[in-house]
């Protein structure tokens, strides 16, 4: 799913549940929701609405997988951390009843600059908290690895997901125009082709206000590195029919990941 986000809550809800529904009609049986999908602030403004898990946010996400009976990886929202000025970037996976399957807090915290490069400075950590755990869901359509944008630049994080039995990984993402153009699906292609998984890579795009936009172009990209689905710069969702037989058939015919060598020396 491709969103442009803004600093409207209930805009933002109101608009995922109709993509949702969309896609619902259209077949899906499991939808991927980008990194700020209910809430995206301008750049150095402060968080207004963290939430908790029982919160507005993840109760829509719950209502909408239980409604339609679907798998709903519900992006990214601003997670209240309790005695902490901070909060976490937290994407959850809902099951089709409406329960919380898992809960993943970004590790890696966006603090960059771009300006040289036509851009902003970013600096994530002072409004956000670092996650220390990896989450991986157990579907029927095998386990999902959750991650969260910058992530997308840190393969040991992917290849611990794969090594505990990922077939997907899902990166929602609000990835800046800036690397975007070069690096976005690159990485992408990447982290499938060397996993061998799928990559649900769902973006915000276009421009969100207070002077802040992001790439878009979200994608589904398949284990041998091909693009499935790419998204217009529109909101909107985009599909895909995603065969597991033939990435049985891959990881067995080209078994890169049992030629892993664990017991290599550091240099």
């Amino acid at each position: 799913m491709q969103m442009t986000s803004t600093d409207d809550v209930d805009a933002n809800l109101k608009a995922a549940r109709g993509w949702v529904d969309e896609a619902v009609a259209s077949g899906a049986e499991l939808i991927a929701l980008p990194e700020n999908f209910a809430y995206m602030r301008h750049e150095g403004d402060p968080i207004a609405c963290s939430q908790d898990l029982d919160g507005p946010i993840v109760a829509a996400l719950r209502d909408a997988a239980a409604h339609h009976g679907v798998w709903l990886l519900g992006g990214s929202f601003p997670e209240r951390i309790p005695g902490e000025g901070r909060v976490h970037n937290t994407s959850v996976a809902v099951r089709p009843d409406g329960e919380l399957a898992a809960v993943y807090r970004k590790i890696h915290l966006f603090d960059v600059d771009l300006r040289d490069r036509g851009g902003k400075r970013y600096g994530e950590s002072a409004t956000f908290a670092p996650g220390s755990a990896l989450s991986l869901v157990d579907t029927p359509f095998g386990g999902v690895g959750l991650s969260i944008c910058y992530d997308l630049r840190f393969p040991e994080l992917y290849r611990a997901l794969c090594a505990r039995g990922a077939r997907w990984l899902a990166v929602p993402s609000a990835f800046a125009r800036e690397t975007g153009k070069d690096h976005w699906e690159v990485l992408l292609r990447a982290r499938a082709i060397e996993n061998q998984c799928f990559v649900l890579a769902a973006a915000q795009c276009g421009e969100h206000g207070g002077g802040r936009a992001s790439y878009g172009r979200s994608m589904v990209i398949d284990p041998w590195g091909l693009v499935l689905a790419q998204a217009a710069d529109r909101p909107g969702p985009i599909y895909a029919e995603c065969d597991l037989e033939a990435q049985g058939r891959l990881r067995e015919s080209l078994p890169a990941l049992d030629h892993r060598r664990g017991d290599l020396p550091a240099s």
